[in-house]
């Protein structure tokens, strides 16, 4: 019987690697546009036009993530996204300013796909000649080969290239020093300094940041969502303090529920502190390795500082708990004020007023006893969207859309008490609304809140 079935079972063998090697896996069989390709060409033509309005003249230039995707999901760099919504690597996009073109430079195919030792496992994918990137995200495409072609051009030309250097004022370089953390604009910046000789480069990060303060509706509603999964993962955590438990334990639960209501990572490492540990801001916490997990006392509060991220949008809600479930009255006395203090920020808010009227306005309702507890800069917050660093110009007027936190916080070495509240706000026509309205703030609804 053996031999009768010999050469079937070679047949068969044989056979296996010609027809069991996958085929190519295209960008759009593992992903989707996250906006359409009008709304992505209508960002590009403000960012233009914020330029043109100034009288520039040349090319911007905006980088792609470069590397692998090793141990921690690939995440695009964020100016390349909120042009392109698109996640490939090793990728630059570049832009003239008189609006005659609009192209990404991009590699043949995507490496991250390929192995000559796997090729089952590795199948391929084609980038530059995949003809769904180009036509769903609304932008050709060239061999990123030919950019060096055209920068040698541009440095003939003595163009200037415009880049956002991740903040207002000069250009900056990657630094020379032995100990150093370039980014990759300035990776990018160094090159071409380097390479094309006679290139003028300029910064334009107020022109972007006046773009990306203001959020699209299909961007809201995004952010509507991860401050959502944020709210409910606050709320489960909150359920499970009690003294004894540990501070990472707390994260376990928050980050577990994140997860399981659809976050696809953190915005940052969730901040949970308790007890000495609240007084102290995270950098200073986060210096050692195992700091940040003591175990919960009664008697004292414990601080989340916490967001995820949704479909790369972040969100970023603070609240403070009492371990034993029930706030001492010096406790109550100190969250009342500072949430008293939050109420009135945002009841101030509205479109027309500047971070300066905000700052203004908490130097008068801060209680002079508190003041030295309660430092900040030019007001309570940070803007919000595909980072909790969003760009943004302190002294620009509030407008519709744009999305910021306000977390007045207070850090009382003396008494050792420290109390944070942050919510997330968006400027509405008419005022503003909280995103995260959804989570308690007095201290009676969050020891209700822990009691469910």
């Amino acid at each position: 019987m053996f031999k009768k079935l010999f050469p079937f079972f070679c047949f068969v063998l044989v056979s296996v690697p010609m027809f069991g090697q996958t085929p190519e896996q295209a960008y759009f069989e593992w992903t989707e546009m996250p906006f359409s390709k009008e709304e992505l060409a209508e960002r590009r033509t403000k960012l233009m036009k914020q330029l043109q309005d100034l009288g520039k003249k040349g090319i911007v230039v905006i980088p792609a993530k470069d590397g692998f995707s090793f141990g921690e999901t690939f995440r695009q760099l964020d100016n390349f996204y909120y042009f392109t919504g698109l996640e490939i690597p090793n990728s630059i996009l570049v832009l003239d300013i008189s609006g005659a073109s609009a192209k990404i430079f991009t590699p043949q195919r995507d490496l991250r796909f390929e192995s000559t030792k796997r090729p089952n496992d590795f199948p391929g994918r084609p980038l530059l000649n995949d003809p769904a990137i180009a036509n769903q995200a609304g932008i050709s495409l060239a061999a990123i080969s030919e950019f060096s072609v055209l920068m040698n051009a541009k440095a003939a030309e003595e163009t200037t290239v415009f880049i956002d250097n991740g903040r207002p004022g000069e250009i900056r370089f990657a630094s020379e020093d032995y100990m150093s953390s370039p980014t990759p604009v300035q990776i990018l910046l160094n090159a071409l300094q380097s390479k094309q000789k006679g290139l003028q480069f300029e910064n334009m990060y107020t022109s972007l940041a006046k773009v990306r303060m203001i959020k699209s509706a299909a961007e809201i509603e995004i952010m509507r969502k991860s401050t959502a999964i944020n709210v409910r993962g606050i709320k489960n955590a909150a359920k499970a303090i009690k003294a004894g438990i540990d501070e990472r334990y707390l994260e376990g639960i928050l980050e577990g529920d994140y997860k399981v209501n659809g976050a696809h990572r953190l915005a940052f490492g969730s901040i949970i502190k308790s007890g000495p540990n609240s007084l102290w801001p995270w950098r200073i916490l986060a210096t050692h390795y195992n700091r940040r997990n003591r175990n919960l006392e009664n008697g004292e509060l414990v601080v989340f500082d916490v967001g995820c991220e949704y479909k790369n949008y972040v969100s970023d809600v603070g609240r403070t708990f009492p371990v034993s479930g029930t706030f001492t009255e010096k406790q109550k006395e100190i969250l009342t004020m500072e949430v008293g203090i939050a109420d009135q920020i945002i009841n101030f808010i509205k479109p027309g007023i500047t971070f300066a009227d905000i700052k203004g306005l908490t130097d008068q309702i801060i209680p002079q006893e508190a003041k030295k507890y309660m430092q900040v800069g030019l007001f309570f917050g940070h803007h919000l969207g595909l980072s909790t660093g969003d760009p943004n110009l302190s002294d620009a007027l509030l407008q519709p859309g744009m999305v910021f936190t306000v977390e007045p916080w207070y850090y009382n070495h003396d008494q050792q008490i420290s109390v944070f509240t942050e919510d997330v706000i968006l400027v509405t026509k008419n005022g503003c609304e909280v995103l995260s309205k959804g989570l308690p703030r007095t201290p009676d609804a969050l020891e209700k809140l822990m009691k469910k």
